[in-house]
């Protein structure tokens, strides 16, 4: 059966991804083998919860830090861009969730954002935004 006449459930049972997802996919490892190589300890990947997901939740020194890994072939619009409001204010619930096990006080947190941008058949560049942007209400 040709793979594109495979159902996507059957795909993914077997382990293949589709394009898009393999670069968002190679782009967090890359973002977390970076973050690695600058000193931070990363925590857990992939974090979810009812109110969302957060890519990388790592340390750095006594602060965690959420990161956000935006991927993409191109640099238009930037990947910091896509980190919009709405995304500001989900980040910021799954944030305030992961950090419910902490107790009070919580450890100071902050978020950063990765961007990734990784053109076809060229080596990717990676920007990393300490403190991209403050927790929202």
């Amino acid at each position: 059966m040709p793979q594109s006449a495979m159902p996507g459930w059957l795909d993914r049972l077997f382990g293949r991804l589709t394009p898009g997802r393999s670069l968002a996919e190679r782009g967090e490892n890359l973002a977390a083998r970076f973050l690695r190589d600058q000193g931070c300890k990363i925590i857990i990947r992939n974090y979810r919860c009812p109110v969302g997901e957060i890519d990388i939740v790592a340390r750095d020194g006594d602060t965690l830090v959420f990161v956000e890994v935006k991927t993409r072939a191109s640099d238009e619009p930037t990947p910091e861009e896509q980190v919009n409001s709405a995304k500001r204010r989900q980040l910021t619930r799954v944030a305030k969730t992961y950090l419910g096990r902490y107790g009070f006080p919580p450890p100071p947190a902050r978020f950063d954002v990765v961007a990734v941008i990784w053109p076809p058949g060229q080596e990717p560049q990676i920007r990393h935004t300490k403190s991209a942007f403050e927790a929202t209400d």
